[in-house]
């Protein structure tokens, strides 16, 4: 059994129509499937409600401070999350996981009420509510893996984590299609809708809690209630080679997304512009009138957007990822993305236009969202409850955004440079090339840990 990992009691011999019915997305053996679906459902509503925030952030940002101040931005999320990291720590060490989960979880939550108080007062919260859910979204979804990684061992995580991510794909779909349909509402009641949502994970948590613990052997339920060593998530990164890397890997993923992202902003709120004042501002600044029209205008491409990308990470998720987990193991899964990514941003460089733009971050987004995703957090699995937790707090959160601080450092050259989306794509090209570099050393020390990825086949 792989380090930190909760080793259950088959609770059948035989399948029960639950079983055989998610059988459909991946192999789950009698007595499994209760639990994988309740996680899918924990995840789901987690990524659906953050799916309509994240489309609020965007109406926000783009319209109060536009395309380049959402991308400096992002770089004061990584400054957070520095300070952040280490008191999650902390505090992990001081709690159980039911405990930790849940309390970082109504933590963010209560957030939202402020923001809504804020708005409705008619203070520019754009730049805040940015930064404010940058940082939720990386510690919220880190901990949700976290806490399944730490449920699981390596060979159920891979056969059952497909499953669990159809919730996170079908989760975004549906926040982000129900946010086009009822942006007329205004962002601030979304976030409310958003707070009160937030209470379901909570409640699903505790429950998956409870039913894994009963289920496990002693010393296993012995050892999820018990709070983590005092070592931090900086420390375990630094000192282990395998979680360095993988720290590496998400820094630069991230660098290259949210730089394709700013580019995809850029052409968004420029078509927005032109839309709601065709004859361009001049000199002037927009009226209140014309930022109200293109916060709702961005908010429909942005959410349109969104929802394509959403779609087909769900088809991704359910229809794929068990596949290539079983033929092509956690390690060939790495390489997709990149390959993707690739393809993406030479296809921009030679067409530069919103179209292309457009197709470009569908396609890479998508992939991320799914097979990407779901691989990133595999990789814990044969990791110790220490870095399930902690390592992977700081390499999905502070690791992610040190990537977009990178990105603001470019994003202001270029722009200095007065560098086009052509320009931004062959940036992205080089990073790519990097980051394939950096995916072949992970798969060489995923190796040392598992050494046979594929026993069923092999057989």
């Amino acid at each position: 059994m792989m380090p930190g990992a909760v080793q259950a009691f088959p609770r059948s011999s035989e399948k029960n129509w639950l079983d055989r019915a998610l059988s459909i997305v991946t192999d789950v053996h009698p007595g499994e499937g209760v639990s994988a679906l309740l996680l899918a459902a924990n995840v789901f509503s987690l990524l659906a409600f953050y799916s309509v925030l994240k489309i609020v952030r965007d109406s926000l940002i783009l319209a109060e401070a536009g395309a380049v101040a959402a991308s400096y931005a992002s770089a004061g999320m990584a400054l957070l999350l520095f300070a952040f990291v280490p008191a999650y720590s902390a505090f992990a060490a001081r709690v159980n996981r039911l405990r930790l989960v849940c309390a970082v979880t109504l933590f963010f939550a209560s957030h939202l009420l402020m923001f809504y108080l804020l708005g409705a007062a008619g203070v520019r919260v754009g730049v805040a509510f940015y930064l404010w859910i940058g940082v939720f979204n990386m510690v919220a979804v880190a901990q949700f893996w976290a806490f399944a990684n730490d449920l699981y061992t390596n060979e159920r995580g891979k056969r059952l984590f497909p499953l669990i991510g159809v919730g996170a794909s079908l989760g975004a779909v549906v926040g982000s299609g129900a946010t086009v349909v009822f942006a007329g509402i205004g962002p601030y009641r979304l976030m409310l809708f958003a707070a009160a949502g937030f209470l379901i994970p909570v409640v699903l948590t505790i429950a998956v809690h409870r039913r894994e613990r009963n289920a496990s052997r002693d010393v296993a339920a012995a050892q999820a209630e018990q709070p983590l060593t005092k070592t931090g998530g900086f420390q375990l990164v630094f000192r282990e080679r395998y979680l360095f890397l993988i720290a590496m890997l998400v820094l630069i993923q991230s660098l290259v997304n949210t730089l394709g992202g700013f580019t995809l902003n850029t052409l968004i709120a420029s078509e927005a512009l032109k839309a709601v004042v065709p004859g361009g501002l001049g000199t002037r600044a927009p009226t209140d009138a014309e930022t109200a029209a293109m916060k709702t205008l961005i908010t429909t491409m942005s959410g349109g957007v969104q929802f394509s990308v959403n779609l087909l990470a769900f088809i991704l998720q359910a229809f794929f990822v068990s596949r290539i987990f079983k033929y092509l193991g956690i390690r060939g899964a790495l390489f997709i993305l990149p390959v993707v990514a690739l393809g993406s941003y030479s296809m921009m460089a030679f067409v530069p236009i919103l179209g292309i733009v457009r197709l470009a971050k569908i396609l890479e987004n998508s992939t991320d969202y799914s097979i990407q995703n779901t691989t990133r957090h595999a990789l814990f699995l044969p990791t110790s409850r220490d870095a399930k937790y902690k390592a992977k707090q700081a390499i999905d959160a502070f690791f992610v955004r040190f990537g977009d601080l990178l990105q603001a450092v470019v994003v202001f050259v270029g722009v200095s440079l007065a560098l086009g989306v052509r320009g931004f794509a062959i940036i992205n090209i080089v990073f790519v090339a990097i980051w394939l570099l950096v995916a072949v050393a992970i798969a060489r020390e995923h190796k040392r840990l598992v050494p046979v990825e594929t026993e069923k086949k092999a057989a």
